[in-house]
C-alpha cells in the first residue's frame, strides 16, 4: 500500500464527505473485519466496533470493509433481543485477515470444537484474532493467549484468573497488540478502533474520526484514576483502606477486628461508618463481596461449587450454600449449571 501522508490527509479532507459512501463489500476495501457474533452478543459492542470505520470512510477513501458471520451462518439474537442477519458462517473465515469474536452472556454456550479451530487457523495464516467482553474466554482455550496482556469486562475478571491463572489480565480497556487483541467491550471498542485508524493512517484521520462520533479519546490511566476517584472521593479515609483490605482478602477471609486494627479503627467506629454509607456492618458487606466473586466466577468459569467455595474464603460447604442462596435466591451449582451449559 502506499504510504500515508496525515499531513495531506488533513488539508484534503477536513471535513467528511456530506454523502454517505454505501458500505463496502469484502475485497473492496483496504482492509475487511470479519466480526463473529455469538448468540446474546452486546449489541453496543457491535456498534462501537464498526461506526469508527464506517466514519473513517467518510473521509475519501473506502479503507474499511467488514462482514457479519455466525456459527451456521443463521441469524443471532443480541442481548437486548434484536435479531440480526449475517453474511455468512464461521467456517468459510479461515484465510480472513482479522476476525473479531463478540460475545457477553453464556460466551462458550454454543462455541463448538471447529469453531475454535477456525480461530487457529487465521491466526496460524497470520491474520489478527480478538475478543471482545467476554469473548477473551473464547480465545483462551483455543491456546490463543498465551504469552498476551488479556483485556476483557471485569465483571469477568475473577472467574477468568480462576480458569487461566497462567494468563497475564490487563487493567486497561483493551489491548491492541502484534496479532492479538481483546477488550472489555462497549465504548472500549472506539477507543480500540481509533487506535488501529491511527497506528495505519495517523493521528490526523483518527481525531477526526474521534470528533465526527463525539467522542473524546483518553489515555488508559487517566481512564482507571478517574474510575477509581469517582467511587472513592467521597467516602472516608478508614472505609476507603477497609474496602481495599476486604477486596484484597477475598480468598482468605479477615476477621473483622483485624480489619480494624489495621485501619485504625474501632469496629464501633467502623460499623457506624459502613451503616451510613453502604447501609450494611463491615461483616455484611465483606460477606457481600465475597459471595458476588463467588457467583461471577460460578457464572463466567467451568468451576466446580467446591472450588469457588475455597477460592472465596469458605471452608464451610453448608454455610457457603446457605449464605449464597440467601444473597441470590438460587443454590450455588444452580449458578454453576448455567455457566457450564
Amino acid at each position: 500500500m502506499k504510504e500515508f501522508d496525515s499531513a495531506h490527509w488533513a488539508q484534503a479532507w477536513p471535513y467528511p464527505r456530506p454523502d454517505l459512501p454505501p458500505v463496502a463489500r469484502p475485497g473492496e476495501a483496504e482492509h475487511t473485519v470479519s466480526v463473529w457474533l455469538l448468540p446474546k452478543f452486546s449489541m453496543l459492542t457491535l456498534f462501537c466496533l464498526l461506526e469508527p470505520l464506517r466514519v473513517a470512510n467518510r473521509f475519501g477513501r473506502t479503507l474499511f470493509a467488514w462482514q457479519l458471520l455466525s456459527s451456521g451462518g443463521e441469524a443471532v439474537v443480541a442481548s437486548n433481543g434484536v435479531r440480526i442477519d449475517v453474511d455468512g458462517a464461521l467456517g468459510g473465515a479461515g484465510d480472513c485477515k482479522m476476525l473479531m469474536a463478540i460475545s457477553s452472556y453464556e460466551a462458550e454456550a454454543t462455541v463448538t470444537a471447529a469453531d475454535r479451530a477456525v480461530l487457529r487457523q487465521v491466526a496460524a495464516h497470520g491474520g489478527r484474532v480478538g475478543g471482545l467482553d467476554t469473548a477473551p474466554f473464547i480465545l483462551a482455550r483455543a491456546g490463543l493467549l498465551e504469552q498476551q496482556r488479556v483485556a476483557l469486562h471485569w465483571e469477568s475478571v475473577p472467574a477468568f484468573r480462576e480458569e487461566f491463572a497462567q494468563l497475564a489480565i490487563s487493567p486497561a480497556r483493551f489491548e491492541f497488540a502484534g496479532r492479538r487483541l481483546t477488550g472489555s467491550g462497549g465504548a472500549a471498542g472506539i477507543d480500540m478502533m481509533l487506535q488501529w485508524i491511527e497506528s495505519d493512517y495517523g493521528p490526523a484521520l483518527a481525531n477526526a474520526v474521534g470528533r465526527q462520533l463525539v467522542h473524546q479519546r483518553v489515555s488508559e490511566e487517566d481512564a482507571l484514576q478517574g474510575q477509581s476517584q469517582h467511587r472513592l472521593d467521597r467516602l472516608p479515609r478508614t472505609v476507603v483502606r477497609a474496602l481495599a483490605i476486604m477486596e484484597t482478602h477475598l480468598g482468605q477471609a479477615l476477621a473483622i477486628p483485624e480489619i480494624c486494627r489495621l485501619v485504625g479503627q474501632s469496629q464501633r467506629q467502623l460499623t457506624r461508618l459502613f451503616v451510613g454509607h453502604f447501609g450494611e456492618t463491615p461483616k455484611q458487606c465483606y460477606l457481600g463481596m465475597r459471595l458476588d466473586l463467588a457467583r461471577r466466577i460460578l457464572a463466567d468459569s467451568r468451576c466446580r461449587v467446591t472450588e469457588a467455595a475455597l477460592a472465596t474464603g469458605f471452608s464451610s460447604m453448608a454455610h457457603f450454600s446457605r449464605v449464597y442462596q440467601a444473597r441470590f435466591a438460587e443454590r450455588p451449582s444452580r449458578t454453576g449449571e448455567r455457566g457450564t451449559s
